[in-house]
Order: C-alpha cells, then structure tokens, then sequence
C-alpha cells in the first residue's frame, strides 16, 4: 500500500528543488562566462608604451580608490591615490601631471554642511626620478553639493597661464587665473535651466578641448551634443544638432541619440572631423560634417579583443594612425587600428576613466580615418533594460568584464527560481 505525503511536505519539496535549481543556474552560468570569456588585456605588438590614465576607482558609484599613474609598457611607472576620483589627466611640459579630481572629507563647505566634497583640479609632481612619493604641487577646489554628478572633468592649460575648466554644479565652463575666475560661458545661456542645477544631473558638462585661439569644444553630455563656444560670441556650431531646426532653437534642444547618445572626451580632427568615446551607445565613432553642416557617423568600432565596448569614456587618435581606448566598464585600456584590429592593450585594477599615450598625450587634430574610407566595424547592439540593469551592476558592482546581459537575464531567472521557492516553502511551513 502506498503512502500518501501531505500536501505541505509535496509542496516544500517542490519549492526548496525550485530555490535549488535557481542557484545552481545562476552558479553555472557564472562558471561557463568565467570558463569561455576571451583573454583581455594582453595584446602587445613589441613596441615601447608609455600611457599616463586617470582612474575614477571602484566601490559604490566608482568614488573610492581613485588614482593617477603612468604605465611604462605594463608596469606602473608611479601612482598617485588616496582620492575618492581622479578623471581626465594631462602631462605638462615639465612632467607634472594636471588632473581632474573629486574628494571628500573637506571643512571649507561654503554653503554646505560640514565634511563635504570639493571637486576641481590638481597638479601632480611624480617624483619618479628621486623616488619619492607622488604629491600634490597645487589644488583649486570649491565644495559642491554632491559626490554624484558634480564633478569637475576635465581642465586644460592655456598659454596665457590660465585653467580652463569643466563644471558640474553650475553647468558651464569657466577660465580660472591665480585662483580667481576671469571669464566663463554659462549652458543656461542656451539651454532651458532648471531653478537649482545643483539639485539634479542636468546637463553634465564633462569636457573642454581648445581648438583654435577663443574657441572651445564642449561636450553636453546629457544633451546628447558637442558645441563649439567662442569667446565673445557664445556658441557658434553644434554637433549632432536636433534634426528640428525649430525644435533646436527651442530653450531645451536635444541631438539624436542614435548618432551620440551621453558621449565623454571628443577630440577635434580637423577638416570637419571629431572622433568621440559614444558612451552610453557603446562605440567609439568618428563625425564628419556632410556638405549641408550636418554631422553623420562616418567610422565605429564597437568591440576590441572580441569583447564588445562597455561605457567607454575616452578615444585619442595617435600619431601612429591607431586610436587609443578607455573603456571603462571592462577595466581596459587598449589601442585598436582602422580596421578593429587590437594593437596593444591594458587590464586596469580598477575603472578607468581616460588615458593618454605620451609623449604627444591628446592633440588637436589628427588622421581620420573616414579620409581613408573605412567602413563602420562591428554591430553590437543593446537589449533594453538588460543593458540598464547591467550598467548598474556594473557600477555598483565592479562585475568582471565577461558578465553580459545574457547573465543578467540567467539572474533575473535565478533570482525568480529563490524567491518562489522560498515563497512555496514558507507557505507550506505556515500551513502545517
């Protein structure tokens, strides 16, 4: 005679194989990404590298363990830490490195309380020759609402002997001398301001080029836009300009995000040619002015090493016609030719933000390769939400580079299998 279970006992066992199967899923699927992923960061063509990087650093939002060091080959030369973000970085002549930064822990907070964050630049004495520590020679900070979202980016040296900079807080670009602001160009000039940028992510002003005497190229980040600012005259060319004329002369105006989507570090080429890090679209790409002024993709890449681009920040067009790489999310530094095909690469220890090869660092122009009729090179596309959802794992987290969207739907599944079962499992334990 066969005994009958109750039907609390059947349904434990049926909720507890589920949780099972959920974990054993998710644990699998870690194994074979881990087993299959291809090898990152070993290319090397034999030649002499030396690439200075700014690393944002890893933790919660990327603000902890920033650091800025110079890479001789693969070995680090020298590094500069104990910095919640370093960013955009640039070896002056005498071999300090200039910098963007954001750190915590500040006293003079103006309006805020404190401890707060100060953000804005420094410069940096390596020291490698003596064999000292790194320090820091000169700082100009100012406190800022926030750690998240109101960084200083990027600076840039002028010849007059002044900083042109980035800002966040106030959304604008600003020239500072002897620690006083002399000139700025302020976005709510063109853009619809909200009553307090300081309170929310508005237009994330994250870099600045000089590309001719009084004139600037500004990357609008969350507009989706490069804009070219001169001196005296406000903004006098916009890349990736709405396809609207009407609605770009509108107080919010919006370029496409299909051709730039939250882009980071554009350099200008010259001959109507920008190559700029798409960041949140996952490629590098290079603009070319058409005959009508409009701006179109005419060279991408979006993998490197087999592995496709995760956010990255930065792309430099070498001497040497190869183009340098930060992609940060995969923790890699590396440089790719015309073609895609990898030419050297870098796995950094923590999320990089943007590097530069020296002794040239990055220059204003440089050969575009939609001169040469290169076609776009490769067709990653993202799947919605997945692609959200690892972004923030990716931030959050520090997943390893080999962790894909395929992964975040085996999560989503997994984590589904453990909260039925336990659901299932509870239920029958408060029934019996």
């Amino acid at each position: 005679m066969r005994t009958k279970l109750p039907t609390t006992l059947t349904g434990t066992r049926a909720g507890t194989t589920l949780a099972l199967f959920g974990v054993v899923l998710f644990v699998a699927s870690l194994l074979v990404g881990a087993a299959l992923a291809p090898s990152v960061g070993g290319a090397d063509d034999g030649e002499t590298r030396r690439t200075l990087v700014g690393s944002q650093g890893g933790g919660p939002g990327l603000h902890e363990a920033g650091s800025v060091y110079l890479l001789d080959g693969r070995e680090i030369q020298w590094r500069a830490g104990e910095t919640d973000s370093y960013f955009d970085v640039t070896m002056l002549d005498n071999g300090s490195v200039m910098t963007g930064f954001m750190n915590s822990g500040y006293e003079d907070c103006g309006p805020y309380e404190s401890p707060c964050t100060h953000t804005g630049f420094r410069i940096i004495e390596p020291n490698a020759d003596s064999g000292a520590a790194p320090e820091i020679v000169y700082e100009y900070s100012f406190p800022v609402r926030t750690r998240a979202n109101s960084e200083v980016h990027d600076v840039e040296r002028l010849g007059s002997g002044g900083f042109l900079v980035t800002d966040m807080e106030y959304e604008r670009i600003f020239i500072v001398e002897n620690g006083t602001i002399t000139w700025q160009w302020n976005a709510s000039s063109r853009y619809d301001a909200p009553a307090d940028p300081t309170r929310t992510d508005w237009l994330h002003i994250n870099d600045v080029d000089v590309i001719s005497e009084d004139r600037y190229l500004v990357s609008i980040r969350n507009a989706h836009q490069l804009v070219i600012v001169e001196r005296g005259e406000g903004v006098v060319e916009v890349i990736n300009a709405d396809d609207d004329p009407t609605d770009d002369e509108s107080p919010d105006p919006k370029g496409d995000p299909t051709v730039l989507r939250q882009q980071h570090n554009p350099q200008w080429l010259g001959n109507g040619t920008v190559l700029v890090a798409d960041s949140h679209n996952d490629r590098i790409v290079e603009l070319r002015r058409n005959e009508t002024g409009v701006w179109n993709v005419a060279w991408a890449v979006d993998s490197a090493e087999g592995v496709p681009f995760s956010w990255p920040r930065d792309a430099d067009r070498l001497p040497n016609g190869n183009t340098l790489i930060t992609d940060s999310l995969n923790k890699r530094v590396v440089e790719v030719n015309a073609t895609g095909a990898t030419a050297w690469s870098y796995a950094t220890p923590h999320v990089p933000y943007e590097a530069e090869r020296l002794p040239a660092g990055e220059t204003v122009g440089g050969v575009a390769y939609a001169d040469g009729g290169e076609a776009t090179v490769g067709e990653h596309q993202d799947i919605p939400v997945l692609s959200f959802l690892l972004l923030l794992l990716q931030t959050g987290l520090q997943t390893p580079f080999w962790f894909t969207e395929a992964h975040v739907a085996v999560t989503l599944v997994s984590l589904g299998c453990v909260l039925g079962g336990g659901g299932i499992v509870l239920h029958g334990r408060l029934r019996g």
